[in-house]
């Protein structure tokens, strides 16, 4: 079966309007890492034999404030690079008012790079040259290697947020519910939250969903083993 269709209806739509990288990047990082961080201060802690009342505090500080932190972090880094296709894009008009001889000749070799030869190649060149913005995207894409859709400054840091709000609070239901045996309890749950997350990446990867599921448990497993080893060296 074809991932998309491939009629003049549905190519024109699809090529006008690419969704971009989204935001399935954004969600993977949060919630691996809401659920690495929390439960590592719950293994810690744990380790240390200290209350559940202190497990249930540090873990909510930790979601909330770490979890901003990310999403803070996320949007900064997401506009810098927002910012710096702007800049680019202010060079590139300006070079094609100053030297649009030279970047016509870019234009040129970009298209040569991608198989075009005359009396093609002159053809498209002259086209693409005849309209700016479609000028500037095409040498965004050729000289930079920057895609057209530009990112979502908000919309992934609203990811991120979510993301590792919803998967940080899985390692404290079990303390929050006064669970008997709620350290290991948490435990499975957090692993399985690794291993659900590593699962639901492999629908956009070619690798099975079973091999990514273990693979971000392994990652994952490792950082709260060595949370519960460093706390345990505290124990009274």
């Amino acid at each position: 079966m074809a991932d998309h269709g491939h009629s003049q209806q549905e190519i024109a739509a699809r090529i006008n309007a690419p969704p971009g990288r989204g935001v399935l990047r954004d969600i993977v990082y949060g919630g691996i890492d809401g659920s690495v961080t929390t439960f590592a201060i719950v293994a810690g802690v744990a380790g240390a034999g200290l209350s559940p009342f202190v497990i249930v505090a540090l873990g909510l500080a930790n979601v909330l404030a770490d979890g901003f932190s990310m999403a803070a972090g996320n949007y900064s880094g997401t506009k810098a690079e927002l910012d710096n296709i702007r800049r680019i894009r202010a060079i590139e008009e300006r070079h094609i008012d100053l030297y649009p001889a030279g970047e016509r000749r870019e234009v040129r070799e970009i298209l040569l790079q991608k198989g075009l030869a005359d009396p093609v190649l002159t053809d498209a060149t002259d086209a693409i040259t005849a309209d700016r913005e479609n000028w500037i995207d095409l040498m965004l894409e050729g000289e930079y290697g920057l895609g057209s859709v530009d990112p979502h400054p908000l919309k992934a840091a609203l990811a991120t947020f979510a993301a590792f709000l919803v998967a940080g609070m899985i390692p404290l239901l079990p303390f929050l519910a006064s669970a008997d045996q709620a350290f290991a309890v948490s435990a499975w749950m957090t692993m399985g939250v690794f291993f659900a997350i590593g699962a639901f990446k492999s629908r956009w990867s070619l690798a099975p969903w079973w091999r990514s599921g273990l693979e971000t448990l392994a990652i994952g497993g490792a950082a709260a083993l060595i949370a519960y080893l460093v706390g345990s060296l505290f124990h009274p």
